[in-house]
């Protein structure tokens, strides 16, 4: 039976859970924050650092009954800036607890120098690929240019996979779900069916597997898609009449069935990808513009991340391989 969106919202208030939208200058719009009415009073995600963010979100917090000098415990979905920007501004004001997933704490209490590591990881790949110098520093301009949204944040309690999150009336299972980035976290309510899933899985688009750094500091890269397509196997297995909620857009009321049509999606672009290299070998970059054109080089990183992640799995079928070129890594079908 299809669940609204107004009726799983519905749901989640009575059960003493608010969505609480907050602006992002961004293109996706507004992200999702969730106020859980328990002690701790917690907040999951926040917004980014801005100034409306910090201004609805405080609102909405009121529009319950409460205010940020409430908040006992924020607990962090995953490391973008249009989630944690808030977390450590909610923290000067509340002295709440900050709980993320362990493993990515020195990366979040380092946010600046994390972030210029960031930016220099993605030239160095986007070189690699056959972007054009000139591209890939112009946008690494633009990446460095949104660092302002985002924020340092201290976590005060490491989470890992398996931890179990107490409050007073209900319980939180932690499920460390990478891909989307490197530390996705999931938050899981068994006893109501509810999961808190920040941009791991989201109702209206795919959720982007970003190429990045690995986590533990290793040389090198993650794979993210592939690393995507487990999660989201571990994810399916959640109950049926489960209710998801993402860091945008509306509730999840068939996680089964949205999971089902991601994974028949990155088949049928794998399978297209591959004809194209029966053209002959092909740079990251070039496959990127035959695929999406100008896109490839407004969203140079992100289309190269979708790339990547497909020949990631083509070379683990056997069906291409990687061909050095001078500085620029090429993919070829092998016969």
């Amino acid at each position: 039976m299809t669940t609204t969106p107004e009726e799983a919202l519905e749901q989640a208030a009575l059960a003493g859970i608010h969505r609480l939208p907050v602006p992002t200058p961004f293109a996706i719009g507004k992200v999702n924050a969730y106020l859980i009415e328990d002690d701790p009073l917690t907040l999951i995600d926040g917004g980014p650092t801005t100034a409306a963010a910090l201004d609805v979100l405080g609102e909405s917090i009121a529009a319950h009954g409460h205010s940020i000098e409430d908040i006992g415990l924020i607990l962090l979905t995953h490391n973008h800036f249009d989630h944690l920007g808030l977390a450590e501004i909610v923290v000067e004001h509340s002295g709440a607890e900050v709980g993320a997933f362990g493993p990515a704490a020195e990366r979040l209490a380092n946010y600046d120098a994390e972030a210029a590591a960031d930016d220099e990881f993605a030239v160095e790949l986007m070189l690699r690929s056959g972007i054009p110098e000139e591209i890939a520093i112009a946008l690494r301009s633009v990446s460095t240019s949104f660092r302002g949204w985002g924020a340092t944040v201290q976590v005060t309690r490491p989470l890992a996979d398996g931890d179990v999150v107490e409050l007073a009336g209900r319980r939180l299972e932690v499920f460390f779900r990478p891909g989307h980035s490197v530390m996705d976290t999931v938050f899981w309510d068994a006893e109501r069916r509810f999961g808190f899933v920040g941009d791991h899985l989201l109702p209206h688009i795919s959720s982007n597997p970003l190429i990045s750094r690995p986590l533990d500091g290793s040389p090198g890269r993650t794979r993210s898609l592939i690393a995507y397509l487990d999660s989201m196997a571990k994810t399916r297995e959640l109950p049926e009449g489960s209710l998801l909620f993402g860091g945008h857009g509306e509730p999840i009321d068939d996680h089964r069935a949205l999971i089902d049509t991601r994974f028949a999606s990155t088949e049928r672009r794998k399978e297209k990808l591959l004809r194209l290299l029966g053209e002959g070998p092909r740079s990251g970059y070039e496959l990127a513009q035959s695929m999406w054109g100008n896109i490839a080089v407004t969203q140079a990183f992100l289309t190269l991340s979708e790339v990547i992640g497909h020949m990631d799995i083509l070379v683990d079928e056997g069906r291409v391989r990687e061909v050095a070129d001078g500085a620029v890594i090429r993919y070829e079908a092998v016969a």
